[in-house]
């Protein structure tokens, strides 16, 4: 047997064992359905608010698989001037940030548009919109060339690398890249969420980029798991669950690049991790439904904008416990002002002080 799956000859006519997952293949399904149509009861707003929140986790997370930690705040900011969406707190963001977002929207918001190779040469530009990953400067919208040596995926101190995978020559690329992209063009009698499994692995097998390979592939396939869904946008991130389980991907792909073309396991991983992608966006959907209720509850109360600004942080997300010293560092304001807009909040019954001691007093939502 090759010692890569490239090196089989017609190594990408896959074969799978369909009994192996067709089970949680019709969960799948199944759920997908039931989450759109919840959704869509809840109306035009709240969709927006889910979709919004989802694509802000899938953007943080698939960098930080790649072990690239994005600024939240930014990534919000940015998605929701991308979407027309008018947010409290929002902030300026970095290039590098826009870049993975416009990829992320372009992917999901023109979903049912043909993947082409002048369409991935621009997401990767996006990526990279300095030349350069990191301190090294690399090749921007063009396959790699494999000058510097051979494209390989390496873990290891210098001088004990460990070789994980060795992608094919890049005298190949094109003909690869050709063959990926017709195939997936084509309408096919299959799965449509499979065809995103076998999306995400045969580009990242191909790897035609000298970076940016994983996060693209995850593109791909949340491209086509908004065809699958049939609504262009996000509520549910497979990205997100990928990062719970980054050993295991990495595990599950090095496994099956090092195999023939039989692609069981990975489909098989790939759908039990979907099936808990979805199963996870019933948080999604609860939180949104809870920062709803908690603004319809409170519409007679008169809140400041920093007042606003934290508590839309505290129904979102917030990392940590609230203190006034966090206050005073979000909303660039003094320690004073800070405790005056918290006091003000408790004695409205919106927060309350925590049972939890420590050094500083922490607040919470009542």
């Amino acid at each position: 047997m090759a010692r890569y799956i490239h090196l089989n000859t017609n190594w990408t006519q896959f074969s799978w064992e369909s009994d192996e997952f067709i089970q949680i293949l019709g969960e799948v399904r199944n759920l997908q359905g039931k989450l759109i149509g919840k959704l869509e009861v809840l109306g035009f707003d709240l969709m927006e608010e889910a979709n919004l929140m989802t694509l802000t986790e899938d953007v943080i997370k698939t960098s930080e698989i790649e072990g690239e930690f994005l600024d939240k705040d930014q990534v919000r900011s940015s998605i929701a001037r991308r979407l027309g969406l008018d947010i409290v707190g929002s902030i300026p963001s970095d290039r590098n940030v826009d870049g993975v977002v416009e990829m992320m929207i372009d992917a999901t918001k023109k979903a049912e548009e043909k993947l082409t190779e002048d369409r991935l040469f621009g997401w990767h530009s996006l990526l990279f919109p300095t030349g350069r990953s990191g301190m090294y400067k690399i090749q921007v919208a063009q396959y790699r060339n494999d000058e510097n040596g051979a494209m390989q995926v390496v873990s290891g101190a210098m001088g004990r690398e460990k070789v994980h995978y060795e992608a094919p020559a890049s005298d190949r690329i094109e003909f690869e890249m050709n063959q990926f992209l017709e195939w997936f063009n084509s309408q096919l009698e299959l799965d449509s969420v499979l065809k995103s499994a076998i999306a995400h692995f045969w580009f990242v097998t191909i790897h035609p980029f000298d970076d940016g390979n994983g996060r693209i592939a995850r593109s791909i396939a949340d491209l086509q798991l908004t065809r699958s869904d049939g609504i262009n946008q996000r509520f549910y991130s497979m990205s997100s669950q990928i990062r719970k389980n980054r050993k295991e991907y990495y595990e599950i792909l090095e496994k099956t690049q090092k195999g023939n073309s039989d692609i069981t396991n990975w489909l098989n991983w790939y759908c039990h991790n979907l099936l808990s992608a979805i199963k996870d966006a019933d948080k999604t959907v609860q939180k949104v439904m809870e920062k709803h209720q908690f603004w319809q509850n409170n519409k007679d109360i008169v809140f400041n904008e920093r007042q606003i600004k934290i508590l839309n942080k505290l129904l979102d997300y917030f990392d940590g416990n609230l203190t006034t010293a966090k206050w005073a560092k979000i909303n660039k304001t003094s320690a004073d002002t800070a405790l005056r807009d918290i006091t003000d909040l408790i004695q409205k019954n919106i927060l309350k002080k925590t049972d939890s001691g420590g050094r500083s007093t922490n607040y919470e939502l009542v």
